[in-house]
């Protein structure tokens, strides 16, 4: 069995949506055992709707949740909150592989480096959500908002994680690995820019294509794109807002006359595939790179649905042995000096 924590009391929609993606992943994977940190009456009340396998599910009765208005660090050392009986469990209990939250941003990185830890050699963690491409396929960007500001030390890390990500829960062998920046020439960007990317075309264990431009996070041919933590937020938030852009114009245009109704009949199929590609949520959550066991970031407004497919990529995560990967590629790398001169 596969040991997953679930805190069921995260995101805007808990325990409801939370619950019912419990049982939506029970369901898919007849080797998973969920365990889900929160008020034991409330997961209670909304798992009564369902028919589910009992004997894969376990409930741990926390009193408090950790809100959006907390703050992270004090949430972290005060509260016996859902999401931070999670985290101590995943770091005490070996048999525990993973943990999934819909809650603050804020306190699953704070909890992931103080509490579960990061991985040894690992200056910060990164969030890594995976982002529909134009070949059918995803990109993972690294860093979408963890660390506003970075050192070339840190990106470096981050595409070395982001390769064992895309190896371990995609099956992406030697993944292409780009750097964001305002241009694709060699001498584009600022100074941090500039001696990331003449480390990058030097180091061992990635796959380094060169600079990349925003647009090429949904339309190039990348695997990962490294990026700091306010540049990738800024980007991710762009994507989605395009994404409903174009999906909301389309809606608005085939319903605004008879004719076009009568050739979105002719359409629908297409236009239902096309909406599966840009769905963010077929992935599940962004996933915190760099911590000792694999932790999803689910948005804050997740449905059932979504809820399910971060587990599966939690799972996908664990089965793919991606800390081992991130330990090879790290070793592989041999970044100590660019760490001494970094500091």
């Amino acid at each position: 069995m596969v040991k997953i924590l679930l805190d069921a009391m995260g995101g805007d929609n808990a325990p409801a949506s939370n619950v019912k993606g419990a049982v939506l992943a029970l369901a898919k994977d007849k080797e998973l055992y969920l365990i889900l940190t929160g008020r034991q009456n409330e997961i209670e009340a909304e798992l009564k709707k369902y028919s589910y396998d009992k004997t894969r599910l376990e409930i741990v009765d926390c009193p408090d949740v950790v809100s959006m208005n907390d703050i992270p660090t004090e949430a972290v050392k005060r509260k016996q909150s859902s999401l931070i009986t999670a985290y101590w469990m995943l770091k005490k209990q070996d048999d525990i592989c993973g943990l999934v939250t819909a809650g603050s941003t804020g306190a699953t990185i704070v909890g992931g480096q103080l509490i579960l830890g990061r991985i040894r050699g690992i200056k910060r963690p990164a969030l890594c959500p995976a982002i529909p491409n134009v070949r059918g396929g995803v990109t993972l960007l690294a860093d979408c908002g963890a660390n506003a500001e970075c050192k070339s030390v840190m990106l470096c890390q981050f595409a070395l994680l982001g390769s064992a990500y895309a190896t371990a829960a995609f099956g992406i062998e030697n993944p292409k690995v780009g750097l964001l920046n305002n241009g694709t020439e060699e001498h584009k960007g600022d100074p941090l820019r500039q001696e990331t990317y003449k480390i990058m075309s030097s180091m061992s264990g990635i796959n380094f294509a060169g600079n990349v431009e925003g647009r090429d996070i949904t339309i190039g041919d990348c695997d990962v794109v490294v990026a700091d933590g306010f540049s990738g937020n800024v980007a991710l938030k762009s994507i989605e807002g395009c994404g409903k852009l174009v999906l909301g114009i389309m809606k608005r245009e085939l319903s605004s006359s008879v004719s076009s109704k009568i050739g979105y009949l002719f359409i629908r199929k297409a236009i239902k595939r096309m909406r599966a590609q840009l769905d963010f949520d077929k992935v599940g959550g962004a996933l915190l790179l760099g911590v000792k066991k694999p932790v999803i970031k689910s948005h804050g407004t997740s449905k059932g649905e979504t809820i399910a497919n971060s587990i599966a990529n939690a799972v996908n995560v664990y089965r793919g042995n991606l800390i081992s990967k991130v330990e090879a590629l790290l070793e592989k790398a041999n970044l100590d000096a660019i760490t001494v001169s970094d500091e």
